[in-house]
Order: C-alpha cells, then structure tokens, then sequence
C-alpha cells in the first residue's frame, strides 16, 4: 500500500507537535464490517458469565402428592402442584449454567483488530499522546491532559504501554469517559466499544511491530 495516512501527536499540555506518519497496512486496510460484527457478538458473548438457572418440575421442592383425586371433583386433572403451568411450579426450557465461550482464531482476532483501528483513523477520531507520565495519582490531574486534547467528552479509549499505580489510581475515576488500556492487551471489542482512540507514542511503536509481524506470518 502507498497510500499515507497520519495522525496528530500532542503533548500533555494539548499542544500540536507533529502530525506522525502510520503504517497504512494497520490503520488504512480494508473494514470488514461482516468481520467487525462478527467478532464483537464473540467478546461479547465471551463476556458472559452463563450462571442464569431454573428449577424444572423435577427440582422444585413440593408436589409430590396429587392436589386432588383424579375423578368426581370437576376440575381438572392434576398430578402436581409444581407442573409447569401451575404458578411456583417448574420451569420448562429455562436457562441453565453454561458456557457461552467463542473461540476465535488468532489471525481473525488480529484481522478485526486491524479494521477497527483502520476505522477509527478513517473517522478522523484517532490521535496521538506523547507519553501518559503523572506526577501524582490524582484524578483532576488526568482529567486536565484529557480534557487538553481536541476529544470532548466522547467515550474514550486510551492505550498505553505500561499500567503504573499511578496511572490505575489516577484513572479509575474515569472509566466511563476515558478507559486506559495496556497495548498488549486491546482487541477489536474494545476499540469498537468506545468512539474515539488515544495512543501512546511508545504504544504506537509497540502495536504495529506486533501487528505488522503478524501480517508477515
């Protein structure tokens, strides 16, 4: 591919530095969106605990006797106060613990990784931090860089090379607005899940050497 894309690289303080060349086999392919739903419905599901249970007829506790005799009362008929059509008897066809897992082949993960990323640089919604160094875990001081780069308050996610104490402490309060992720660990879920995109420079280098080895193989 020939074709240049960039992003925009600002300093902490919000100011513009440079605008940094990307590599267009990461940030510039093809979107697959079949791929991109298909692999969301995945982590999604993956996310899923399965512990939903009901009782069958067989489990709830009562009901062992006949209500009534089978004859001559004008009712009609029963066997058990816990049948399924009785109110507090069993539950037909109710979920029970499983497990909801997908699993997903490596190069589709990364694949899907790759659209997502590509889709939100297409979107203009994807920029650059110089570093993510705090001098204080405190949340009004990452607020201030979030709030000093052209994003608004648009969920948004931020990934980083390496997830210090002081930055967990100082971003928890934030989750909602800004989520902060280790490079190592995005997938396309999470990308897709918030609308705009945050990288580290360092985190930049580390995601296409990682992806970009991928496509080689």
């Amino acid at each position: 591919m020939d074709k240049k894309i960039k992003a925009p690289l600002y300093s902490k303080e919000g100011k513009k530095k440079k605008d940094v060349e990307l590599n267009p086999a990461i940030f510039a392919a093809r979107i697959n969106k079949r791929l991109l739903a298909l692999v969301q419905t995945a982590y999604a599901a993956n996310l899923r605990h399965g512990t939903a249970d009901t009782k069958t007829r067989r489990e709830v506790r009562g009901g062992g006797k006949k209500p009534w005799r089978q004859k001559g009362t004008g009712r009609a008929r029963a066997g058990s106060i816990r049948s399924p059509i009785w109110r507090g008897g069993g539950t037909v066809f109710g979920p029970h613990p499983r497990s909801y897992f997908v699993r997903m082949a490596q190069g589709m993960r990364h694949q899907a990784l790759i659209a997502a990323l590509s889709l939100r640089a297409k979107e203009d919604n994807l920029l650059l931090l110089e570093d993510v160094k705090l001098e204080s875990p405190k949340t009004k001081e990452w607020a201030g860089v979030m709030n000093s780069l052209p994003m608004g308050k648009k969920s948004t996610l931020c990934l980083v090379v390496e997830m210090n104490d002081t930055l967990r402490r100082a971003s928890k309060n934030t989750t909602e607005w800004v989520r902060v992720r280790k490079v190592s660990d995005v997938n396309a879920y999470h990308v897709l899940h918030r609308s705009k995109l945050i990288i580290e420079e360092q985190a930049l280098a580390h995601l296409e050497k990682a992806l970009a080895a991928d496509l080689k193989s």
